[in-house]
């Protein structure tokens, strides 16, 4: 049962919580080939399908255990491999990753998260806990976040429970006094259920809960936790 008197700290994903993150990966793999266009011609020319691309990063997945928590140095080792075997300079990899960095912090808010962030930094301390590599200042958004923990920097990520008590830890707080927020059923809702947290599943697209516990909240837009909090 969601328990609003517990609540000291909120804990809250990125992408696809706060952000729709695959139009803003299709732009920033468009700006990509962009650049390989300009800079790496025979790589652009090898790699014009983005799924090619792809192709790569998951032979780089295989190859690379030791990055699969790091999305940032997958991805510039990945286009560094793809320069490597089109005949391309491979150290033109940061340059062409920047490429990719900069239009990957591009990003288009879902209309609840604004009013949602503004409301509960208000009430609050706010953590960031992503799996991902957005960077809240490039984006704008560091303000309303008292930390972020991301699995680059921590070494495992969500659903593992270390990330969440250390996204607990980082406001001084034990993971029971944590509402964490998120959009995925098993590395948000389910994960912060096995940490000990209280967990609201962001469900924007109504699919079924697929695990046998449930959350403690299931939300179909942010607005819903404020008018819970506001009740």
């Amino acid at each position: 049962m969601f328990d609003l008197g517990k609540i000291q700290a909120i804990t809250i994903d990125l992408d696809d919580t706060l952000w729709p993150i695959w139009p803003v990966i299709e732009r920033a793999e468009k700006a990509l080939h962009d650049w390989l266009g300009s800079f790496a011609p025979m790589t652009a020319a090898l790699f014009a399908n983005p799924a090619a691309l792809r192709d790569i990063r998951g032979e780089m997945t295989h190859a690379r255990p030791d990055l699969k928590h790091d999305m940032s140095a997958l991805r510039r080792e990945s286009i560094r491999l793809a320069l490597q075997r089109a005949g391309d300079d491979p150290a033109l990899a940061e340059a062409a990753f920047d490429a990719f960095f900069a239009e990957r912090q591009r990003v288009t808010l879902f209309e609840d998260a604004l009013p949602a962030l503004e409301f509960l930094a208000g009430r609050y301390p706010v953590v960031a806990l992503s799996n991902g590599n957005a960077d809240l200042g490039r984006i704008g958004l560091s303000h309303f976040f008292r930390a972020a923990v991301c699995a680059r920097e921590f070494g495992v990520g969500k659903p593992d429970p270390r990330i969440f008590h250390a996204a607990a830890g980082a406001v001084d707080t034990l993971p029971e006094f944590v509402l964490h927020i998120g959009d995925d059923a098993t590395l948000d809702a389910l994960g912060a259920l096995n940490a000990g947290m209280q967990a609201a599943w962001l469900n924007r697209g109504d699919a079924p809960w697929p695990h046998e516990q449930e959350p403690h909240l299931t939300l179909t837009h942010l607005g819903e936790l404020q008018d819970l909090m506001t009740a």
